[in-house]
């Protein structure tokens, strides 16, 4: 086998140098930090369930009950607002039961940074403030919900029917590339 000259040399080294520079740019995704993702989704209108209700009501001068239709909106049953962690994050968020009795939890207002592989998740960790809440969202029970669709705006992301929404008291805005919360909301129910 032959020498190898200084020149084969250099040239394996810019190879390698430069291997491992795509790696990192594919990996980091530094230029989605100065790109916005703008979502301005409508809350979701659920069908009313066909037919009427029947509510007891206090005797009439026909003695039926009346029929009474489901609510015909949205009730938010749990909201918080966002605090900033890994990168400043704002806005609100709200766990919305549709009138066929279904859950939504709406994003209003957001705006973070963007990043790799940003997710929802609905967590019961605390949330804490500064570098202590970074990382408290993986210790717990946590539901991923699903991407985040963009990191600035307002977005819906649908709660499956079986979600124990007592189990939960946070959102993190969560990179799961890194495993580090963008930013969190404690949910309170209202």
């Amino acid at each position: 086998m032959g020498r190898v000259t200084k020149k084969q040399w250099w040239a394996g080294a810019v190879l390698g140098a430069a291997v491992v520079v795509v790696a990192g740019l594919v990996w980091f995704k530094p230029w989605a930090l100065w790109v916005d993702e703008t979502v301005n989704e409508a809350l979701p209108s659920a069908a009313t369930p066909t037919g009427p209700r029947t509510v007891p009501t206090s005797p009439s001068s026909s003695g039926a009950a009346a029929p009474s239709a489901m609510p015909a909106g949205p009730t938010t049953v749990a909201q918080g607002s966002f605090i900033s962690h890994e990168h400043t994050t704002t806005g609100t968020v709200k766990i919305v039961r549709l009138a066929d009795g279904t859950h939504t939890l709406r994003l209003e207002g957001l705006d973070t940074s963007n990043g790799p592989d940003l997710r929802v998740w609905l967590s019961d960790a605390p949330v804490k403030e500064g570098k202590a809440g970074w990382g408290v969202f993986d210790d717990g029970k946590y539901v991923n919900l699903a991407k985040l669709k963009g990191n600035k705006g307002d977005q819906n992301y649908q709660l499956p029917a079986d979600l124990d929404l007592s189990a939960y008291t946070s959102v993190s805005i969560w990179c799961d590339r890194f495993d580090v919360s963008f930013g969190a909301a404690e949910i309170v129910p209202t």
